[in-house]
Order: C-alpha cells, then structure tokens, then sequence
C-alpha cells in the first residue's frame, strides 16, 4: 500500500526566500535626486506701491458684451480646448487601467480540441483499448492577481494619477491662453473703433479747413495752393482710415481660429456697441501664489511627481514578484459529460519570479528615470521662474503703458487746443495757412496715438491676468 509524502513546507518557503534573496541583488538602490522648491522674493519688484484692491477678473474686458460672447462659443467648441479635454480623458483612462492592474484578474474560455494518435506504437494489446481519434470539451475560469508586495503597481498608480493632474493643470493654461488671446482681440478691435473715431475726427478738421481754404481763395484773399494742401491733408486722414481695415480683417481671421466659430459670428459678436477702454487698477498678488495659481507650474510639478513615482516603480523592479493564480474548469470527452461530477477540474499555483542576472539592465533602466527626475525637476524650476519673469514683466508694463497714455492723452488735448487756436489766428488773418496746417497733421496723430496708448494699457492687465494665473480654479476640468 502506497503512502502520500507530507507536503514540506519549510523546503518550499526556503526556495521562495533564496530567489527573493537572489533576486534582490541585481542593482542597487535608487539614487537620491534632491527637488527643493525654489525660493522666490518676498515681493514683486515692479508691483505698485499702494495695496489695491481690484479683482483678478477687472484685469480682463467682462463689460464687454462681445468678449463675453466670443469665449462662451470658444468654452463650448474651440479646437484647442477640444484637444487639451481628450488628453485629460487619455491620462484618466491610463490611470483606471493602472488601478485595475493591482486588482486580480478574471477571464473565462472554452475550448474543444479534436486530435489523433498512433495507437501501434502501444501494442497490439493496448492498441484495442484506446481510440485513436479523440475531441475534449473544456470550460475554465482562471484567476490570477500579482500580489505587488514591494509596491512597484502601486507607485506606477500613482505616477498615472499624478499625469491626471499634469493634464488637467495642462487644460486649464489652454484656456487661461485662450481666454486672455480673445480678451487681447476684443481689446484691439474697440483700439481700432477709437482710432477710427480719432481719424473721422480729423477728417472732419480737415475738410472744414479746406472749405474755408476754398471760400479765401473765392475771395482773393489766399491762393488756391492752399486748398490744395488743405485737400491733401484731408486724403491722408482718409487713407489712414481705411488701412484700419487690413488689421480688422486680421483680427476677425485670430478669432475665428482661436474660437471655432464662423466670420460671420465673429463679425457680429464684434458689432455690439462695448464700452470705452478705461485701464483699471492692477491688484496686488504675492510671489509665492504663483505656485498654486499658475496651472503651467502645477503641471510641472505633477508631472515631477509623476517622475518620482516613475523612479520608485523601476526602483522595485529589483525585488520578486508573487503570482498567485487559480484555475477552475471542466473538462470531458464527451458533450454529454462536460457538467458531470467527475468533469470538474481545477489548479492552485504561486509564483516567485525575479530578476538574477540581467547585465545591468535594471540598473540603466534605474538610472535613466532618476535622470528623468531631474529633467521634470528642472522644468519645474524653469515653469516657476517663468512665472515670475512673466508677472513682474507685467507689473513694469502697466506702469510704463499707464505713464505713455497719460503722456499722450495730454499731448493729445495740448495739440488739439493748439490746432484750434491757429485756426481761429488764421480766420483773423494773424496766422499763415502753413502754420494752421502743421498744427492740424499735429493734432490729428495724437488723438490716434492716445487711443494706440490706452490700448496697450489695457493690453498688459491682460498679460497681468495669465501672469498671476488667471482664473486658474474655474478653468481647471473637475475630475
């Protein structure tokens, strides 16, 4: 009578140990790369002296009923949101997958598997008993999880969910970029109607001058060469008035790009009446909120977290890895059969598997992710100081373009006070024709040089706005 051997134990968790042990010595530890966060100043240098207390959201044209109308229609179908959203569903789908790898694993197959022996090679004895064709039938359901115990799914789980967040943070600056772009074309499509007002205006001026040229020299009083300049200056002003409408052309073609709606929606999205450019105050921001509000520096830092991860999983990639699997099935020779008791199959098994000698693999793979590292740790150094240079570039532009509008619209009153009192000179015969016109062409580049000024006023509270962030938590994409 035969006896069982007892299932030793001891012998099968030695062989176990000695391949973890093995296994664990094939390269060593990942190397330290050190990320400190950089240290930014206290304050911007260019800031305003006085604390105000203007919103972030005044920086941009909100009044303005085309800029509001204009993002609602690039929110909803622009193509580089469109774009920026289905990277954000690519990063959410690859981190659900890097879930579900550390969860077990089921599938379920059937087969039917027809084959044919030689029976002669058994004897003629045993040739008689056996069938030399034969069809099995079999049904399984297998299991099997790996049971991750040094870690490297988990930290490739978070690596993916740390891309979710690069990505969402990456959606959110496209739209922080695309709604201060379509703030800056609103912007300078009312500058083009205040120049077009300034340059009508002096067309005016000069057309009234030109007619009082006509009656003095009807009356004998002045030549004709004087309407003839008077004329001419009047032409210019018209020239200058119709160029405008190359740089209108140019903006509608911006607009349609950036918002993916028609010329024609564009064109009357423009064509509400919007309020009078008026600068307002710039508010006061710290340097160190940058870190938290611009989304280009929250990307950069996810995506070194993500590099961290990435580190940490290769790191693991050193130790064992324990599979457990199970298999449970059917299986008969006939059809009939396949659900009887007897039909019933089924398997155990674990796994240890480790690397032994790879010739230094592991430890090129381990080394190129700490390199890795440092990549996204510099960019993130670059992302932050980026955002730094941009905000006080910022500040320094709305105080320089606050000081040149001012400049120029007091030029622009002196000119035109100036152009008034020689005309009114001339009426009385104290002044030459030649002096009245050089005062003309004087006050009819200053009014459309203040509304240029104002303009860029206005421009850079909008650089301000993407400098500081924006509205960076209304753009972000809900996870």
């Amino acid at each position: 009578m035969s006896r069982t051997k007892p299932f030793n134990w001891r012998a099968h968790v030695a062989v176990l140990a000695l391949a973890a042990s093995l296994s664990a010595c094939v390269a060593g530890p990942p190397p330290e790369v050190a990320t400190p966060t950089p240290v930014l100043p206290e304050t911007f240098f260019f800031e305003p002296d006085t604390v105000s207390r203007a919103r972030l959201d005044a920086l941009l044209p909100i009044d303005d009923g085309a800029f509001l109308d204009l993002l609602s229609g690039a929110l909803d179908d622009a193509p580089s949101i469109a774009e920026a959203l289905a990277r954000v569903d690519a990063a959410r789908a690859n981190a659900r997958r890097s879930n579900a790898d550390r969860l077990p694993n089921l599938t379920a197959d059937g087969s039917i598997q027809q084959s044919r022996t030689n029976t002669s090679q058994f004897g003629d004895s045993i040739a008689d008993l056996i069938s030399a064709d034969q069809t099995s039938y079999g049904a399984n359901i297998v299991a099997s999880w790996d049971a991750d115990l040094f870690g490297q799914l988990r930290a490739q789980e978070r690596a993916a969910i740390a891309r979710v967040d690069a990505a969402n943070a990456s959606a959110a600056a496209v739209r922080i970029a695309l709604m201060a772009e379509i703030a800056g074309s609103v912007v300078d499509w009312r500058v083009l109607e205040a120049r077009a007002d300034a340059i009508e205006s002096d067309v005016s001026a000069a057309s009234q001058l030109a007619q009082l040229a006509l009656a003095r020299e009807e009356a004998g009083i002045a030549p004709g060469f004087d309407r003839v300049r008077a004329e001419a200056a009047a032409s210019a002003s018209r020239s200058r008035l119709a160029a405008l409408q190359s740089e209108r052309v140019r903006i509608i073609g911006r607009l349609i790009t950036l918002t993916g709606q028609s010329g024609a929606e564009v064109s009357a999205a423009l064509g509400q009446g919007g309020p009078d450019l008026k600068p307002g105050a710039a508010p006061a921001n710290l340097p160190s909120e940058l870190l938290t509000n611009r989304p280009d520096v929250v990307a950069a830092a996810a995506q070194l977290a993500a590099a961290d991860a990435d580190l940490a999983a290769t790191a693991r990639a050193r130790f064992p890895k324990l599979t457990l699997s199970a298999v449970a099935g059917l299986l008969a020779f006939d059809p009939g059969d396949i659900f009887d008791e007897d039909s019933l199959v089924g398997a155990l098994s674990a796994g240890l598997a480790g690397p032994l000698l790879d010739f230094g693999r592991i430890e090129a793979q381990i080394d190129g992710a700490a390199a890795n590292k440092r990549v996204a740790f510099q960019a993130y150094r670059s992302a932050v100081y980026q955002a730094l240079g941009d905000t006080e570039a910022a500040y320094g532009l709305i105080t320089a373009a606050d000081n040149e509008a001012a400049l120029a619209l007091r030029q622009r009153d002196q000119l035109g006070r100036a152009a008034a009192l020689a005309n009114d000179r001339y009426r009385a015969g104290l002044a030459s024709f030649l002096e009245v016109l050089d005062a003309r062409r004087a006050a009819d580049a200053s009014g459309e040089n203040a509304a240029a000024a104002i303009g860029r006023a206005e421009r850079a509270r909008i650089l301000l706005w993407q400098a500081l962030g924006g509205d960076a938590q209304a753009a972000m994409v809900e996870n």
